[in-house]
């Protein structure tokens, strides 16, 4: 399913958080939405996920819009991990993980083996088997934070949207959702990604799509986005640039002065 935004606009609070952005989502390639606090990355995001009706423009799938595809078809093609989600609910977590094979489950029905595999494949894929039976009111931020993205996984859908997936996690998980996102795209799947790490993102990304005050300012592979001028006008930082493993490594450095443009 190819998932597009056409001229979309979304205002909050009579401004435009995102601005005329035009923008085609093809699956089989890790995408990182990436830019600025406040930059409209969130919104974006919900409104992709047909969670926020834009004012103008409009977000198609396959061509189609939301109200032709319907809500029910889009919930089994498309899962949406909200940013900062909390879950303090007294409930297992593979109880919570099981919540997303709820769009493929008419009311009523008995959960099906087939279900029970979906989660048992999402709970290891988010290497979270380790505390699946304990209560999520009982677990730190970190694990709360596999959980849900366990939860995603379990859709078991075309697209998944994460919204900053990694933020809560030490760096050994943050690498291994990265890496598991990574396959995931390998295998066809289209997976997006809000990112604040440009360390993360330039590694794993097949592309990225760098936003700025609402508007697309740079879309592309990692190098072609990630420049010294794109870093210093939407961020506002120098980079610092290697190589490790004949990888590029990519990771913000000095603070940019807006008044005088110097280091800080």
């Amino acid at each position: 399913m190819e998932i597009a935004a056409q001229n979309l606009t979304v205002r909050l609070g009579g401004a435009p958080r995102v601005d005329r952005v035009s923008l085609t989502l093809r699956p089989g390639r890790l995408v990182g939405l990436i830019g600025p606090n406040g930059a409209g990355k969130t919104t974006l995001f919900r409104a992709l996920a047909g969670l926020r009706e834009p004012d103008e423009g409009e977000v198609v799938y396959d061509g189609r819009p939301l109200a032709v595809l319907g809500r029910r078809a889009l919930a089994k093609r498309l899962a949406y991990l909200e940013q900062a989600s909390e879950a303090h609910w007294p409930l297992r977590a593979d109880h919570v993980v099981a919540l997303g094979r709820l769009p493929h489950r008419r009311f009523g029905r008995a959960v099906l083996p087939s279900d029970a595999a979906a989660v048992d494949r999402a709970i290891r894929a988010a290497d979270a088997d380790g505390f699946r039976e304990r209560p999520m009111h009982a677990l730190s931020g970190g694990e709360r934070a596999r959980v849900l993205l366990a939860r995603a996984f379990a859709v078991e859908s075309e697209w998944l949207l994460a919204d900053e997936p990694v933020a809560a996690l030490d760096p050994a998980h943050q690498l291994g959702v990265m890496e598991t996102l990574s396959a995931a795209a390998r295998r066809g799947m289209g997976v997006v990604v809000v990112l604040h790490d440009l360390t993360l993102a330039s590694r794993f990304c097949d592309r990225l799509v760098l936003m700025a005050q609402g508007r697309v300012v740079g879309d592309g592979a990692p190098a072609e986005v990630l420049t010294d001028a794109a870093a210093a006008a939407a961020y506002g930082v120098t980079l610092a640039r290697a190589d490790s493993h004949g990888e590029p490594l990519i990771a913000p450095w000095h603070r940019i002065d807006p008044t005088s443009g110097e280091t800080l």
